[in-house]
């Protein structure tokens, strides 16, 4: 076969470092829009992202060719940057080292957008290690409690 076919969609979540309290709604949504840039130009498409302060979830396509750990590496790094360029008020801003990377069937696409949008409500009730302990623990990923 010539071609190669692939349909790869990922629900991927990180933290900020230490888990401050650094996304306040406006920064969150700038942030996000320029991190959807940032999956373009590598190739891929946002197609959800949402979040809190202390962490956001993005759903997105990644090009079979781009691996997501690379991919997450760009995104953490020239995003933080771009944080620290445009907000000099956020000189302490900086994603946690790690992150959670989940694959998404299609089927499934809907339901982890609707997900993601509604993380300020469902944070009212589920703090983000919980949340973050029951993807592992539904994915079938063993973790050391101390790194969460």
């Amino acid at each position: 076969m010539p071609q190669s076919y692939t349909c790869l969609h990922y629900h991927i979540i990180f933290g900020t470092k230490e888990r401050r309290l650094s996304l306040a709604a406006d920064l969150r949504r700038r942030v996000l829009d320029y991190i959807g840039g940032i999956i373009k130009n590598e190739r891929g498409a946002l197609i959800a992202a949402g979040g809190t302060q202390d962490h956001v979830h993005l759903l997105a396509g990644f090009h079979p060719e781009k691996a997501v750990a690379d991919i997450l590496r760009v995104v953490k790094t020239n995003s933080s940057r771009w944080v620290h360029n445009t907000f000099p008020d956020q000189a302490v801003f900086a994603w946690q080292a790690g992150y959670g990377a989940f694959s998404v069937s299609r089927s499934n696409l809907e339901q982890v957008q609707c997900y993601i949008a509604n993380q300020e409500e469902h944070h009212r009730k589920v703090s983000f290690e919980e949340e973050f302990r029951q993807f592992l623990d539904r994915h079938g990923i063993t973790y050391d409690p101390q790194y969460l």
